[in-house]
């Protein structure tokens, strides 16, 4: 299977879907049921930070497959008890080959869910991240037409380091965007598109 003009693939299901997410089953079950929609609560937006912090310099399809390792390591990604690691814990982290072994992005985790913690006296990480949600979407056509940043996850990405967050870049933080619904950058072929209830799917 080879995408058309616009990168859209149509599978065997009939259903057309962007080349990433076309051909292995792991990343077409996650473009299927999972990426673009809202995720709203503390614990799963505390964790795609993280996630997608991780994956800098890696493939997302990486990171998916170590996903169930990452969640057992990190206490389901629960920022009260990953708030309190310390150095035993982290190099714990340092010897689980089921995770990136990645001592920055670790600490940065630990930081995050300290800075999680910080931002529920100010209405929370989720009312924060959503805060920056853009007034309007992109419509690509084509993979080439959608952006890997923006002046929202530019914004976003200042405002986290402030509060104390790591590894929260503004390319990071578009991508965190696209995955938690605040931007649906499904192509307009794409059979997913329109379908987080954020945006009209005429949009």
């Amino acid at each position: 299977m080879a995408p058309d003009s616009t990168g859209v693939i149509v599978g065997e299901d009939g259903l057309a879907r962007p080349a990433w997410a076309a051909t292995d089953p792991l990343m077409r079950d996650y473009y299927d049921q999972e990426w673009g929609l809202p995720v709203t609560d503390e614990q799963g937006l505390y964790e795609r930070i993280c996630l997608e912090g991780f994956q800098a310099g890696l493939s997302w399809a990486t990171i998916l497959r170590k996903r169930p390792a990452f969640r057992a390591a990190f206490a389901g990604f629960d920022p009260d008890a990953v708030a309190l690691f310390g150095a035993p814990e982290v190099e714990r982290l340092m010897q689980d080959p089921g995770i990136i072994r990645n001592r920055l992005k670790i600490l940065a985790a630990v930081k995050n869910a300290q800075a999680t913690q910080e931002l529920r006296n100010d209405g929370g990480l989720v009312d924060f991240v959503w805060s920056f949600r853009p007034a309007s979407t992109p419509k690509p056509q084509a993979i080439t037409d959608i952006p890997t940043q923006s002046e929202e996850s530019v914004a976003l990405s200042k405002a986290l380091r402030k509060r104390g967050f790591s590894f929260v870049g503004p390319t990071t933080m578009f991508a965190l965007m696209e995955a938690v619904g605040m931007v649906d950058t499904h192509l307009l072929q794409s059979h997913r598109r329109g379908s987080s209830g954020v945006w009209p799917i005429e949009a």
